[in-house]
């Protein structure tokens, strides 16, 4: 238009403000062209690289979102700070692109936790726990940290337990109650101690083969097991002789749960007890729930004893187990029990009761 009016080129480009190689680019380039053409198609151009730039955006999130593969789902602050580390070292993105895509926000990715001073001991001190006993989960530990005068609750040892990679054993299937609403006697909950005493059989084997019967006597109210005998075979007559003994230490019960067994149900065993006005309380046949806490000791037993060692002599199984029965008196945590052990002997330290009177750690 500018050249229709007699301008030359130079004043031209003067007065549009561009050099005389843009102009001759933009001649090159929409020569040809009515205005309308050429304004539609710098649109064209501009929307072409929006989009462009839409794409190269959504292809880099991403590459941003599988830049986190390992991690896992990103569930804490801490899995989260690590994966904006991990994406930002791998893409080189800034921190503002890798907070928005993986949803973390950026005050709380800067923000750095305060230790407490006591955190390293504490962390030492639940491994060796979960070392020795390898079947506990974080709950029985707390118990015995708690136990040992340590002041922390279940979440925070929960916390440290998943930050470690500690396993947590399996949860057992829940059970049936124990008792019936009628009240009936056959599966009596037991009310005080010496009330209720249950007693079963466990089957394991040497490692040369050869068998080993187990006999269990638990007392139903404290959890506390009472004694466990351990021989190549078990007849009625030594049931009959180790519950004398208990008898003469321990009271006489008024109930003792068992299950169907001969060595149970002989004549001589129940005349027995009928003499000295024991009442005993036979299982259905099939129905080892009606017997829980006796089955749920004998899982116990066999999940951090039986399955985690060979014995190899008869000898060596009666040491090993009456050593396990102490440690499930006087240390295992029960968790009926408050995370306490069953045994009624233990005195419970003085830190451990503050424990207990402390809503926050409840």
């Amino acid at each position: 238009m500018e050249l229709g009016r007699g301008l030359r080129t130079p004043q031209v480009c003067k007065k549009l403000g561009i050099s005389e190689q843009t102009y001759s680019r933009w001649r090159k380039e929409y020569g040809g062209l009515r205005f309308d053409q050429a304004k539609r198609l710098k649109a064209l151009e501009h929307e072409n690289t929006r989009l462009k730039k839409l794409v190269a955006d959504q292809a880099l999130d991403n590459a941003i979102l599988k830049g986190k593969v390992g991690l896992g789902k990103l569930l804490s602050p801490p899995r989260r700070r690590q994966a904006v580390h991990r994406v930002r070292a791998r893409l080189g993105v800034s921190e503002r692109r890798a907070c928005r895509v993986l949803g973390h926000a950026r005050s709380t990715h800067r923000h750095r936790p305060l230790v407490p001073d006591d955190e390293p001991r504490l962390v030492a001190r639940i491994i060796e726990l979960a070392t020795a006993y390898g079947r506990y989960g974080y709950r029985r530990i707390t118990g015995l940290l708690r136990w040992e005068g340590w002041r922390v609750n279940h979440k925070r040892v929960e916390r440290l337990w998943r930050r470690e990679g500690l396993n947590v054993p399996q949860q057992q299937p829940k059970r049936g109650r124990l008792w019936l609403t009628d009240g009936s006697c056959v599966r009596c909950r037991p009310t005080h101690r010496h009330h209720v005493w249950a007693y079963d059989f466990v089957a394991d084997r040497t490692h040369d083969g050869r068998p080993l019967k187990i006999l269990t006597i638990i007392e139903e109210y404290s959890r506390e097991c009472l004694a466990i005998l351990v021989a190549r075979r078990l007849r009625a007559a030594d049931v009959l002789e180790t519950l004398a003994r208990l008898f003469v230490t321990q009271g006489v019960p008024v109930h003792l749960r068992s299950d169907n067994g001969p060595e149970f149900t002989a004549t001589l065993v129940r005349g027995w007890l009928e003499t000295l006005g024991v009442q005993p309380l036979f299982i259905e046949p099939g129905s080892p729930w009606e017997n829980g806490y006796g089955e749920s000791f004998n899982g116990k037993l066999r999940d951090e004893l039986l399955d985690r060692e060979i014995f190899y002599t008869l000898t060596e199984a009666q040491i090993l187990i009456e050593r396990w029965r102490q440690q499930y008196n006087t240390v295992r945590p029960h968790s009926a029990l408050g995370y306490r052990p069953p045994a009624p002997v233990t005195v419970i330290p003085a830190a451990f009761r503050s424990l207990e009177m402390s809503p926050a750690l409840s």
